[in-house]
């Protein structure tokens, strides 16, 4: 994974939660595993560094990861949990310089970028003026999500995250559905659907609920996710649409997109 993004990343306004790979150590790069594919040109299991990482833990094929067959890479966000972990969690003392450290580092940084997840998109609910019945909630959840994310090493890597997921979500859909109920006419609920290579090119997905469907090759003019074909659709209402999303995704330079994110190189 690219300890460089293709565009910038927006996470309402809030620098923390957007990665700033000059101050990591290259945790993407070294504490996830992946798989040679589509995705990934070689095998690499979690814990092992990339053999790409420099030592001053930048990408040595950045510009090239596409072309390298790390289309992956260009992919992914740690959503700020990167440098969290290495300057609070580790106090800024890197795995190199500190071998003792590194099982402890690799371990926290996924459950780390979980809640970093997490506080993105509660954040982005609180920008939702639609939104407000649930703010009071929504700012208690951020609130102690974001006390989470500063505790020790220890304490993160025992967090139940798929519990507290459970507890957010229903705010966060909440929050959707509060946004959407304003967009007049009929609103299509998708939530968990197989969309899998469907073509919705043309749809009207106003104020649709796209929440957990498989969208994996489609053809929305409308959506986002791995391969779909956003070419002159038109992004800029959607909720909880993330830069990995966009990175991930076919567009071109009719692709309308929301203010805070950024076009993909690619496109």
């Amino acid at each position: 994974m690219s300890p460089q993004h293709e565009a910038p990343l927006s996470s309402g306004g809030r620098t923390d939660l957007r990665a700033d790979c000059t101050a990591c150590f290259g945790l993407c790069c070294v504490a996830l595993p992946f798989a040679r594919s589509a995705d990934f040109a070689v095998d690499k299991p979690a814990g092992r560094p990339c053999s790409n990482l420099r030592q001053d833990f930048r990408c040595g094929i950045h510009a090239r990861l596409r072309d390298e067959g790390y289309p992956g890479c260009t992919v992914f966000d740690c959503f700020g949990a990167g440098q969290k972990v290495s300057q609070v969690t580790f106090g800024g003392t890197d795995w190199r310089r500190a071998p003792q450290t590194a099982r402890a580092m690799f371990e926290v940084f996924p459950v780390m970028r979980q809640l970093h997840e997490l506080l993105h998109y509660v954040t982005e609910a609180l920008g939702l003026a639609a939104a407000r019945p649930v703010h009071k909630e929504l700012r208690k959840a951020l609130a102690r999500i974001d006390g989470l994310t500063r505790g020790s090493a220890e304490s993160i890597t025992a967090l139940d995250v798929n519990a507290l997921r459970g507890e957010v979500n229903p705010l966060l859909l909440r929050a959707s559905e509060l946004a959407r109920a304003r967009v007049p006419g009929r609103r299509r609920n998708h939530r968990g659907a197989d969309l899998i290579g469907a073509n919705l090119s043309g749809a009207d997905l106003r104020g649709a609920s796209l929440r957990g469907a498989l969208l994996v090759a489609a053809d929305l003019g409308g959506a986002d996710l791995r391969d779909a074909d956003l070419r002159g659709a038109d992004l800029t209402g959607a909720l909880f649409l993330t830069q990995a999303q966009l990175n991930a995704a076919r567009g071109d330079a009719a692709t309308a997109l929301p203010p805070a994110l950024g076009r993909p190189a690619h496109w």
